[in-house]
């Protein structure tokens, strides 16, 4: 059974995402759960590979910033991501 450190919902448009910060008995995950149209996907990304996973995040989307002159893409991207691990 998974044990809920912390959870943030979020709605953009009309798709919700929940992330979550869990732990079991294998050890500690993020897990970021998107619906929308009545279908789920989740990804999990185990703490041991999320400070890669928020790096990589980062330079897609400075990357997506100097590529469109920071039409689209948010100052802080992983702020809402990074404060539950």
């Amino acid at each position: 059974m998974d044990n809920i450190i912390a959870t943030k919902e979020l709605q953009v448009e009309r798709k919700h995402f929940y992330i979550e910060f869990r732990e079991n008995e294998r050890g500690q995950f993020l897990r970021i759960t998107e619906e929308a149209h009545g279908r789920r996907n989740t990804i999990i990304i185990p703490s041991t590979g999320l400070d890669d996973f928020l790096d990589t995040l980062e330079e897609v989307l400075s990357a997506a910033d100097a590529e469109t002159g920071g039409a689209e893409a948010p100052a802080e991207p992983a702020a809402a991501v990074a404060s539950a691990s």
